[in-house]
């Protein structure tokens, strides 16, 4: 169902057929009825009858506007690492969800140091951040506020990183960013659940600056779009450009030969755009697709193998989020299947970008 309301979101509305145009049709009533909460709630901390709590540290706010994978993780990484490597000490905060801990009260998933839980327990992003990001510490909890308390409290955090939390008011933030992604944009720009929108598209105004994620090689599109955002909504565009980084085995780290033929899996919002990465250097002959968060159990392995052995595929390739959620399952396996997880680095002017 999730796939099916994704592919309908980002679909241009002439293009749909006549069951598409029906769902569309029976869904806008509710996104009437979701867009009046929506507005309430920021109308009530916009008139600040509903207060914010603005911790001491800097505080940088990663979040989009719409459903699905934009980017996040990745920018989300670089800048940590960019702070992290000036000699700041830095706390990446995110809600954890999907993960099987409580989410009520702070959990500490890493000190920067160790990492405490697994994927399945921490969450696939917290996770991910925390093996990706040296010396920077992640915490989870739905409330941000508590989470940012701990970090102040703990690790005497400097700059406070929230992953995810364009929507999350309650903790006020120095620098708010809103991330765009440049092939899906904001979809058919209609609300939840019609479209894409998690909030009405006039409310990027609460965006210092606006990131364009671009995943593709056309930079000049790109850039002709950054100037059409900037047009539209009088706010500073930067460009990120992500680019795979490498393709290394999950078990040994060994990297994948170019070329080769494989099979791609993946759990996340946008897999399309992981494909296409996929296609650049190597022979993709068979994808599959999971709900988005989906953690994997040993049934899910055994079906992906299944699949690659009667292609006679022995290469699969997964992105890095999903890596680190089977790689305990996959260490149970002894077969010439490899699994192997896509790194993708985020190329974008931190120092300018993060400049209160």
């Amino acid at each position: 169902m999730k796939l099916f309301l994704s592919k309908l979101h980002y679909k241009n509305i002439n293009e749909l057929d006549f069951f598409e145009a029906m769902v569309l049709k029976v869904l806008f009533g509710f996104s009437v009825f979701y867009k009046l909460v929506v507005q309430f709630r920021n109308y009530l901390y916009d008139e600040n009858l509903i207060k914010s709590y603005c911790p001491h540290a800097l505080t940088i706010s990663v979040g989009n506007l719409t459903t699905g994978g934009v980017g996040k993780t990745p920018v989300v990484a670089e800048i940590a690492n960019t702070f992290s490597q000036k000699g700041k000490i830095v706390s990446i905060l995110s809600r954890g969800y999907g993960a099987a801990l409580d989410n009520k009260e702070p959990n500490i998933i890493s000190d920067g140091k160790n990492i405490f839980y697994s994927s399945e327990k921490g969450g696939d992003e917290p996770v991910f951040l925390a093996e990706n990001c040296p010396n920077v510490s992640v915490v989870t909890c739905a409330s941000r506020v508590k989470a940012a308390k701990i970090a102040e409290k703990n690790f005497n955090a400097d700059v406070l990183l929230l992953d995810d939390a364009f929507q999350h008011r309650k903790l006020g933030r120095h620098i708010n960013l809103a991330l765009v992604d440049n092939k899906n944009r904001f979809g058919n720009e209609l609300l939840l659940p019609s479209g894409p929108l998690r909030e009405p598209l006039e409310n990027i105004k609460r965006a210092d600056k606006i990131i364009l994620v671009n995943k593709s090689s056309d930079d000049e599109n790109a850039l002709r779009y950054c100037e059409e955002l900037e047009n539209r909504f009088h706010k500073k565009v930067f460009l990120c450009k992500m680019v795979p980084d490498k393709t290394y085995n999950i078990l040994t780290n060994k990297e994948l030969e170019k070329d080769s033929r494989v099979l791609a899996f993946s759990a996340i919002g946008q897999p399309s755009e992981f494909y296409e990465f996929v296609k650049k250097d190597y022979n993709l002959a068979v994808t599959v697709d999971f709900e988005d968060h989906h953690f994997y159990d040993e049934s899910n392995i055994k079906e992906l193998f299944e699949i690659a052995s009667k292609e006679s595929i022995t290469k699969l390739v997964t992105t890095e989020k999903d890596a680190v959620k089977i790689k305990k399952i996959l260490s149970k396996y002894k077969t010439e299947i490899e699994i192997y997880a896509l790194k993708l680095k985020a190329f974008l002017d931190v120092e300018e970008i993060c400049r209160d």
